[in-house]
């Protein structure tokens, strides 16, 4: 009798989650779509600034670019934290462990797209990986493209520029990592990352991830992870998008195309080195990457800068100081930025 009253119950719960699910993929879509013509009558007609203004183009970039890019980063953070609640970091170590360099470096460049993490995240995740036995510049292939060539970033790419230069950032930002983790691995430059690491010990098996997690565990971690990112990154997020509201307002048509465009040789280093000491997530540099892309600066350049924000910011360098000695950070930092300056100028020349 007991197990005939749960039955229905437990039939329900399922049907009603999903609903749940379905009902919040609508008013996502929905609000989606009629963001830009929400705030047109909101910025033009309700509060009645004027759309050739200044104040009024920056007003409306900031309200609508915030909105739009909110709802990308908790659908997008959703949909994948989900996808990766069916992979972890220890299984990843597991994957990489053992895998010689070349083909490890592949592999590691591939994980880290798929396994994203934070910068607060280098120094742990470098100290696992080395001491389950991955190699060196395997473990820097991971560390440099997880950040770079996240989820977020590209199909933030994908929205404001397209297919061609979301594909193209893909491609070489791999090629970023997959290249420089293999020029730092055969440098043989263990001898300067700091002893301790190597000292470290795993405690227990590697885990697996499990296969048997129930839908309600999976979904709850994806709202829980929106919340989670999107409160650590408003601010970073927020200030972006007023730096780009600014420019797209105030800053001279001319000034960025004449001092950034692809004609200066200069640009790209120069937006690298502006770059460095930024801290950003690539949702929060995005809105800023837009705005100087209207204004006239070349795609090599712009992109150059945000690899630099996300692939050598200044607080990720402080952290991996903890880990690698002074050499082997400038080392990983001159390797890396070359390979930004090469995607730079190389997209300014085919697009």
């Amino acid at each position: 009798m007991s197990t005939s009253l749960h039955q229905p119950g437990t039939q329900a719960q399922p049907a009603r989650m999903w609903g749940l699910v379905l009902a919040a993929a609508f008013a996502w879509v929905v609000g989606y779509l009629l963001n830009g013509r929400f705030w047109d009558r909101v910025v033009y007609d309700v509060v009645g600034l004027d759309p050739d203004s200044r104040l009024g183009e920056a007003v409306h970039f900031f309200v609508y670019d915030t909105t739009k890019i909110l709802l990308l980063l908790s659908g997008i953070i959703f949909i994948v934290t989900v996808m990766r609640s069916f992979i972890t970091i220890e299984r990843t170590r597991t994957l990489l462990g053992g895998k010689r360099e070349g083909l490890g470096n592949v592999a590691a460049a591939g994980l880290g797209v798929a396994t994203p993490f934070c910068s607060c995240s280098a120094v742990p995740a470098f100290i696992g990986f080395v001491a389950a036995g991955v190699p060196l510049g395997v473990t820097l292939s991971f560390l440099i493209a997880s950040p770079m060539v996240n989820e977020v970033a590209v199909i933030l790419i994908f929205g404001m520029f397209g297919l061609k230069v979301a594909a193209t950032y893909v491609v070489f930002g791999l090629l970023v990592a997959i290249v420089a983790g293999y020029v730092l691995g055969r440098l043989r430059l263990e001898r300067w990352v700091e002893p301790f690491v190597f000292e470290t010990k795993l405690r227990g098996e590697l885990i697996e991830p499990s296969t048997d997690m129930p839908w309600t565990d999976r979904l709850a971690f994806g709202r829980q992870e929106v919340k989670t990112i999107i409160a650590k990154i408003w601010p970073y997020l927020l200030v972006g998008i007023a730096l780009g509201a600014a420019i797209h307002g105030w800053a001279p048509e001319d000034l960025f195309a004449r001092w950034a465009g692809g004609g200066n040789p200069l640009a790209v280093p120069l937006a690298v080195l502006v770059g460095i000491p930024l801290y950003s997530s690539a949702a929060g540099v995005i809105p800023l990457v837009q705005a100087l892309a209207d204004k006239g600066v070349a795609i090599g350049t712009v992109l150059a800068f945000m690899m630099a924000v996300v692939a050598l910011s200044l607080p990720e360098m402080i952290l991996l100081r903890r880990v690698l000695q002074p050499k082997l950070l400038a080392t990983f930092i001159g390797v890396v930025g070359a390979g930004i300056l090469g995607v730079g100028y190389l997209f300014n020349a085919v697009i």
